[in-house]
């Protein structure tokens, strides 16, 4: 079989090169401090698209940093007291995708709410206010700020986190009963949301991004979805003297570091062909997990549609009903 990373076995035991700041913990408690005394003031306002199987709505309620975050949100019309409800992440740069692509799982009995990323191609506010070059990238957004909780990705895993807040408070929906899912960046998105909010029941990562950044440089795969790791030496660290600094602030927002939280199902789905998020950098993930989980191997599929996943995802989902 081709390879682009390490053999299978030796992916299976990977836990990661990046570093993880001293006090990431610290971090991530007081993030959460800040989400929790945010008040979300969400609001639903009826969508102009129209369904026999769901109402549909555009949700929109305050993160952190007082932006407006818009999520698309469907509420099944089979009568029930309460729903289990379906959290989407989208790609790197992308929004909430179609209506028409969420009524599957409304029609199944989910209420579905799928987030559009501040500062991305949806409808979510991005206040901005950095210190420093805001150049080609989130990852880097932040990174020269002198106060690390400036980083846009921690604010944007404070968004999923407040999502999955607003809709386990909505009196239809049945906290208990919450999965999260997405590819790509919404695949490092579902593990950050699944990471913050243990309550979680089901996580499926599809080839999850924003993992092991270290390791995606050393394999000289910082292009595409990571290119702005090149263009952020090349233009403002050139020599590299900061390059120990740079690795590690981007630690706070390296999701294998908190992927030891999720106590919550993950099924994660990774092609071993994948040059754009390698299955290294998934794996650093993956393997930080403790609850149950089980990984769908695809060797000769890289970044791209994977057979059948769809489906695979939507049964374990259905799991909640």
């Amino acid at each position: 079989m081709p390879i682009i990373d390490m053999p299978l076995n030796e992916l299976k035991a990977y836990n990661g090169i990046n570093p993880k700041p001293e006090d990431f913990e610290q971090y991530w408690e007081r993030a959460l401090d800040e989400m929790y005394s945010t008040d979300p003031r969400a609001e639903l306002i009826p969508a102009s698209f129209e369904s026999n199987a769901a109402e549909c709505f555009d949700l929109y309620f305050t993160g952190v940093k007082g932006a407006r975050i818009h999520a698309k949100l469907l509420k099944p019309k089979k009568e029930k007291n309460k729903y289990p409800a379906i959290l989407q992440f989208h790609g790197y740069s992308g929004n909430s995708g179609d209506w028409q692509s969420k009524l599957g799982y409304a029609a199944s009995g989910f209420v579905v709410a799928a987030m559009d990323c501040r500062g991305q191609g949806g409808l979510s506010e991005d206040k901005g206010g950095v210190f420093g070059n805001t150049l080609h990238g989130h990852i880097i957004r932040g990174l020269d700020d002198p106060e690390p909780d400036n980083l846009l990705f921690r604010q944007i895993f404070l968004d999923t986190a407040m999502l999955a807040r607003v809709i386990r408070d909505m009196p239809f929906v049945d906290g208990e009963r919450i999965g999260a899912m997405g590819g790509s960046q919404g695949g490092g998105l579902t593990l950050a949301c699944a990471s913050l909010v243990p309550q979680i029941k089901k996580a499926a990562p599809v080839y999850p991004f924003l993992s092991d950044y270290k390791r995606v440089w050393e394999m000289d795969l910082a292009k595409d979805a990571y290119i702005e790791l090149v263009e952020y030496f090349r233009r403002f660290d050139p020599t590299h003297q900061r390059e120990d600094e740079v690795f590690k602030k981007l630690g706070y927002i390296d999701v294998q570091n908190l992927t030891n939280r999720i106590k919550g199902d993950v099924l994660m789905a990774t092609g071993l062909m994948d040059t754009i998020c390698p299955p290294s950098t998934q794996f650093a993930a993956y393997n930080k997990i403790n609850s149950r989980k089980e990984v769908i191997i695809y060797p000769d599929f890289g970044h791209e549609w994977l057979p059948d996943i769809d489906d695979i995802v939507y049964r374990f989902m259905c799991e909640l009903l």
